[in-house]
């Protein structure tokens, strides 16, 4: 059984195997309340659809470098989800769920460079797909499962969405609203207590906001970036209620020694 190309695999993919009757006519893909490829992540990608629901659980951020993409914060430190317990599993009900993390593990890709054609692929080393007889069938006979079909639709709206959340950041990034993002947050709300600096990652500069041409504002209203733009900005607050459940968890990890008594952190 082929893999496809692996050079640059996203996040929670360890391998990618192309989805055929050949090699899979009866197998299973099941589902699993224990997302363990969760466990030790704090950021997880996410779409422009799905931003204002997004940014009512989670602080909205983007990534740093030349090109950045949107990422919901699980937690504010590298290795830290404060949104699944030691086995993966939610601990919270009524939590909206990125589509990034529904879609594994299944994903569309390109199995030859250069070509347009995409192929649904799924990562082996999940352990949700496979040759055991729980779950429902990937194929009926010779034809894909309506389960498939529906993974496939699924896919498909998610490759969609990911075009037009590029086209929102190139939006973004032509009008020169991106900056260096940077937020202050006091431990246990002490004044004399030495604050955490979170930097290491992109927001939108609301003064530059503020200044934008009218006709730049006009069109953004009518696109419905405008919105995004605020959802992702109201989100950022969320960055200290993320921080008090690190707390309570017990998982706000030592910072660097203090510089001009501030506990520098990267997200």
């Amino acid at each position: 059984m082929a893999s496809a190309p692996q050079s640059q695999l996203p996040l929670f993919y360890q391998d990618l195997m192309p989805l055929n009757t050949r090699d899979h006519a009866g197998w299973h893909a099941k589902q699993t309340e224990h997302a363990t490829w969760l466990v030790n992540q704090h950021a997880v990608p996410v779409t422009a659809d799905e931003l204002a629901q997004v940014q009512r659980h989670y602080p909205v951020i983007f990534s740093s470098g030349d090109q950045p993409v949107p990422l919901a914060l699980m937690g504010l430190n590298e290795g830290v989800n404060t949104f699944v317990n030691d086995d993966g599993k939610f601990i919270e009900d009524d939590l909206y769920i990125p589509a990034y993390i529904r879609r594994y593990p299944f994903m569309l890709a390109r199995l030859k460079e250069g070509s347009e054609e995409m192929s649904l692929c799924f990562d082996p080393t999940s352990g949700l797909v496979g040759e055991f007889d729980e779950g429902k069938a990937l194929f009926d006979g010779d034809k894909p499962s309506e389960e498939t079909r529906q993974v496939m639709q699924f896919c498909e709206r998610f490759e969609q969405a990911g075009q037009r959340t590029q086209a929102m950041m190139q939006e973004l990034k032509d009008a020169d609203i991106l900056m260096d993002g940077e937020v202050s947050i006091n431990q246990d709300n002490r004044p004399d207590a030495q604050p955490y600096v979170y930097r290491g990652f992109k927001m939108v500069d609301q003064e530059k906001l503020q200044n934008l041409p009218t006709e730049t504002v006009e069109k953004w209203h009518k696109s419905g970036l405008l919105v995004l733009i605020h959802a992702h900005l109201m989100s950022l607050d969320m960055m200290r209620i993320i921080f008090a459940r690190q707390t309570r968890q017990g998982k706000t990890p030592n910072a660097p020694q203090p510089a001009n008594g501030e506990l520098q952190v990267d997200i």
